[in-house]
């Protein structure tokens, strides 16, 4: 079978069980602080399994596209090393929500496997939870049993908690599960060897294949268990081992999954895979890395130096680095590949295929931009190697940290000049910034504490800016030390943070007035939470929630000019715009657009006049609500890549003809209430991507009042002419020259000097020894002086000393000679010297200058310059 054919059985499978296929969410997390990126198939279901939402459907089956190059689960190190370890891999997945369990996930997955795959019966393994006294849970012997039904028992082996105990995280649901192994070794090895003993050993040749989870528990904050309401099953099985089983490969690198992409790498390197380990590891790590980066390029994150842009571009540069050093690429060449991932995942993961070129060039930027990083850092470790005899293992890091090379980089460029490096001096530096990484993102979370019976809570903000309410649950959070709680309510106004717009804020009013300020709100796996700094001294009760109406109504203005100007950019720069992310709160808009070249003035401006159109013909909001996803694309609807749709969307419109777009933020009830639209400014974001900041409202009309009154006093300081830039410019031109005029005069008066001070050098042995203090108007004077003596004195050494105003200077010149033949340095002594001054500087060895806050010490540090001399 084929990976297309394997991955179309599994979904038709349990379409035949009865379960809804949906599609993947997309690798890029949002609303879950926990998480970055997808790393398991459950992510998009977490809410269900919290209890925090309801699901349309008891029984649902797909193929997840998921992460694992952070936190908990990070296989980044692994792969290309191992054969079948993986950055983005699919997850075939089936899931119950409290409706079937333990028998009918056990007797399907053997079906599936065997009489649809057909896999060996011989060669599969399964494994039970063993119980764990110390939690007080018993062995499953429930999924034992229903296990020999299917499988000999000597082939159900125990596993113990951290093998086969399922969690999602420090706390919430969690269960016993049951892996399935398969055994790839040849006949003969599994006839000398059982492979009972090789499972989870980290052999090879026998992985793990699916996991089933029971999920029945909930982990509360104290570390205790308690039974979830309702029963669950959460399955997920590796796509690409899978694939190895089924075509019987030893390596998931060996099936067509990967080839293609390896064998088009061996092609351009001229390297055939299988001759080289090293090689074959380079084209490993190409094959996989530019499978995460392009899918998580497309899904809206782009590679940049901080949080889940950092993740991406670690990975690219790695596969960069590989591609530079043991297959030879030291051009841009991995771009090339996304054009062959696309078409392979064309009609499986659609948004590459329709992202391609998009994605394509912000991957060869990233390569270019990398490129002379790395050229850099090899230069930088030249420079290190020709005065030291071994790496010391900072600099390591250094070159890890800030360069990106691998730790075996930088041993392979070590061994060939015959030094070693410091490794435990490495790891001891990579950890302490995983440890300040760690604190700094810290987060301790408590658990829900109920005050009435947990039930959904109800947004009416779209409708509504007040509403009586309760508190249904309430819990503590500790972030960077300081302490707030999270408040979650029966019926809210408050709009949660998403789509690029900011939470609400506002207050909650007791009955007996008491007031709590909300300061800010956002969604969790569904859950709208609110951030308060105390608690309500009375829980119980009904509360006045009001949102911050000035807040809202400023947002609200700043979020529908953002959909105006999406279109407005579509008509002036063409239909390759797409969004790539936003930022909506009540004094600016932040929209970051695809488009590879700057936006020129002449663009903002008729973007401009679009816009202020489109708000001056106070074109009246049509909102709809639950409109089924399917038919909202079908009316052309603009949907944004990267975000989560439901089966029912909101779709926004502002004439059917300009702006329609899926969106669940707040909007204004026309569009003449944004009142002015103003882009502020334009720049470049990241490769591919301009991001154009603009203001409206309230903002703009205090910017548009603030430039009025400086125009004005501008005016009036240059005697109200008729042509005001005229004059303007006349001013400039004339300023110039002056400048010109006094910069010649200095010059004149610094070189006139040089005769005087000629007279004053003093022999001391072979130097000609010149310390004094001048009175010239700039650094630039006294550089030009000392330069000009040092230009015809032979031997010389020169202190000068000079005050700018009150601010003390000090320059010393050496001749080079000089400087070489007695290992002076410049920077050295200008720095003993500025002491004197309460200040600090440096230089080349031939010329240094500083500068200090105390001008009465000059005299001393002129007076001990000759002390160097001598």
């Amino acid at each position: 079978m084929t990976s297309k054919e394997i991955r179309e059985a599994f979904l038709s499978f349990f379409q035949s069980k009865s379960h809804q296929i949906v599609p993947s969410a997309p690798v890029v997390v949002k609303n879950d602080p926990t998480l970055m990126f997808t790393n398991a198939g459950m992510n998009q279901f977490k809410e269900f399994f919290l209890g925090e939402a309801q699901s349309k459907f008891a029984r649902v089956a797909d193929t997840q596209r998921c992460l694992r190059v952070s936190g908990k689960h990070n296989d980044l190190e692994e792969v290309g090393i191992d054969t079948y370890h993986h950055t983005l891999f699919e997850m075939l997945g089936n899931w119950s929500f409290g409706d079937y369990f333990k028998q009918e996930a056990i007797s399907w997955a053997w079906e599936l496997l065997t009489e649809v795959y057909r896999l060996d019966k011989d060669r599969l393994y399964v494994t039970i939870f063993e119980g764990d006294e110390k939690e007080g849970l018993d062995r499953d012997t429930e999924a034992f049993d229903f296990w020999k039904t299917w499988i000999a028992e000597d082939r159900i082996l125990l596993g113990n908690k951290k093998d086969n105990f399922w969690e999602m995280g420090e706390t919430g649901p969690c269960g016993p599960c049951s892996e399935i192994h398969y055994d790839m070794r040849t006949a003969e090895e599994r006839q000398q060897e059982p492979g009972q003993g090789l499972v989870n050993a980290d052999h090879p040749q026998v992985i793990e294949i699916w996991n089933l989870v029971f999920m029945q528990y909930n982990r509360l904050k104290s570390g205790a268990l308690e039974p979830l309401p309702a029963k669950h099953i959460d399955t997920g099985m590796g796509f690409e081992r899978l694939v190895r089983a089924i075509q019987g490969k030893t390596s998931n690198y060996d099936t067509d999954v990967f080839q293609p992409t390896i064998q088009f790498i061996a092609d351009r390197a001229g390297i055939p895979y299988g001759q080289d380990e090293k090689a074959d590891i380079a084209m490993r790590v190409l094959s996989d890395h530019i499978r995460a980066v392009s899918f998580a390029i497309a899904d809206g994150q782009l590679p940049s130096n901080n949080k889940a842009g950092y993740v991406i571009r670690r990975i690219l540069r790695r596969a960069v680095r590989y591609a530079y050093t043991f297959l030879g690429f030291k051009t841009p060449f991995i771009h090339e590949l996304v054009p062959l991932l696309a078409k392979q995942f064309a009609g499986v993961f659609d948004e590459l295929f329709q992202q391609q070129s998009f994605v394509e060039k912000v991957v060869l930027e990233e390569e270019v931009s990398f490129l002379r990083t790395l050229t850099t850092g090899i230069q930088r470790f030249e420079n290190y190697a020709a005065d030291h005899d071994a790496v010391d293992g900072d600099f390591a890091f250094e070159l890890f940290d800030t360069y990106g090379f691998p730790i075996d980089l930088t041993d392979l460029l070590s061994r060939e000049k015959g030094m070693t490096v410091d490794m435990d001096g490495f790891q001891r530096a990579l950890q302490q910034q995983k440890e300040r990484s760690r604190a700094a993102t810290a987060i301790d979370t408590g658990d829900w504490v109920l005050v009435q019976d947990d039930e959904e809570s109800n947004f009416v903000g779209y409708d509504y800016l007040e509403a009586t309410t309760q508190i249904i649950k309430y819990r503590k959070v500790t972030a960077k030390g300081k302490e707030q709680y999270q408040l979650v309510l029966s019926v809210t106004p408050f709009y949660a943070e998403g789509g690029g717009q900011v939470g609400d804020a506002g207050v909650l009013i007791a009955d007996n007035n008491e007031k709590t300020y909300i300061l800010d709100t956002k969604k969790e796996n569904g859950l709208i939470v609110h951030f308060v700094h105390a608690l309500p001294s009375v829980l119980t009760g009904d509360f006045k929630a009001i949102v911050d109406k000035v807040k809202r109504v400023d947002t609200e203005n700043n979020h529908s000019a953002t959909h105006l100007l999406h279109a407005a950019l579509k008509q002036v720069l063409g239909d390759h715009v797409n969004q790539k992310g936003s930022l909506v709160n009540a004094d600016v808009l932040r929209f970051d657009v695809s488009h590879f070249s700057k936006i020129t003035a002449e663009e903002i401006k008729q973007v401009e006049d679009i816009v202020n159109q489109q708000i001056r013909a106070n074109i009246p909001l049509k909102e709809e609500r639950m409109v089924p996803f399917q038919e909202a694309l079908d009316a052309g609807v603009t949907a944004l890549f990267g975000e989560k749709y439901g089966d029912y969307v909101r779709v926004i419109t502002f004439d059917d003809q300009f702006s329609k777009e899926l969106c669940g933020g707040t909007h204004v009830s026309s569009t003449g209430q944004i009142g002015f639209f103003k882009i502020v400014s334009e720049s470049a974001v990241a490769a591919g991507v301009r991001r154009i900041e603009a203001i409206t409202g309230t903002q703009a009309y205090v910017v548009i009042h603030e430039q009025f009154e400086l125009v004005a006093k501008m005016r009036d300081l240059l005697n109200n002419p008729k042509d005001f830039v005229a004059s303007l410019s006349k001013l400039i031109e004339e300023n110039g020259d002056l400048k010109k005029e006094i910069e010649n005069s200095i010059r004149e008066r610094s070189l006139a000097m040089k005769s005087e001070l000629e007279a004053k050098l003093e022999k001391i042995g072979d130097v000609n020894f010149l310390a004094v203090e001048v009175s010239l108007p700039s650094a630039d004077a006294v550089k030009t002086l000392a330069y000009a003596l040092k230009g015809e004195v032979e031997n010389l050494f020169l202190v000068i000393g000079a005050d700018f105003d009150g601010k003390p200077s000090l320059t010393v010149a050496i001749s080079d000679e000089l400087a070489k033949a007695r290992g002076w340095n410049a920077g050295a002594i200008v720095k003993d010297l500025a002491k004197d001054i309460q200040g600090g500087g440096g230089g080349q060895p031939f010329f240094a200058t500083a500068g200090g806050k105390l001008s009465a010490g000059l005299s001393t540090a002129i007076g001990r310059a000759k002390d160097f001399v001598k």
